[in-house]
């Protein structure tokens, strides 16, 4: 049995999501209605596929929930930049989420990158 809680890019996906939520209760309140309920489901939405995409037994299905986690990642980082524009006095808590974003990011490539060589089914980690 794989055990999602050990993947690091599932770890640093779950810090995204409470990092966002706790954003969230920052911003003005007109802002947060425009904002937090869909900025928050996309970022609980990255650590959540990679879960469920950790408990799939074909690659295939694993590798496409880790490109759903990944359009989150996106959708998220979009939010975001798009909150950074309209509230610049969160510029610093913004800029520290966006640089967790393009790490998971990257680390999402990357396990997908290794889910699509041959032979992958010896690279993904099984606990």
């Amino acid at each position: 049995m794989r055990n999602f809680k050990t993947l690091k890019v599932w770890q640093l996906g779950k810090e995204i999501a409470v990092d966002i939520f706790q954003l969230a209760t920052q911003l003005d309140k007109e802002i947060q209605f425009v904002f937090s309920s869909q900025v928050t489901r996309a970022a609980v939405s990255i650590s959540s596929n990679i879960a469920e995409g950790n408990s799939r037994q074909s690659t295939k299905d694993y590798a496409r929930f880790l490109e759903i986690a990944l359009g989150s990642a996106f959708e998220v980082e979009t939010q975001i930049l798009i909150i950074l524009d309209i509230c610049p006095d969160q510029s610093a808590r913004i800029n520290d989420v966006l640089s967790k974003l393009e790490e998971e990011q990257k680390m999402l490539f990357g396990l997908l990158k290794k889910l699509r060589t041959p032979n992958s089914l010896q690279l993904i980690p099984r606990y």
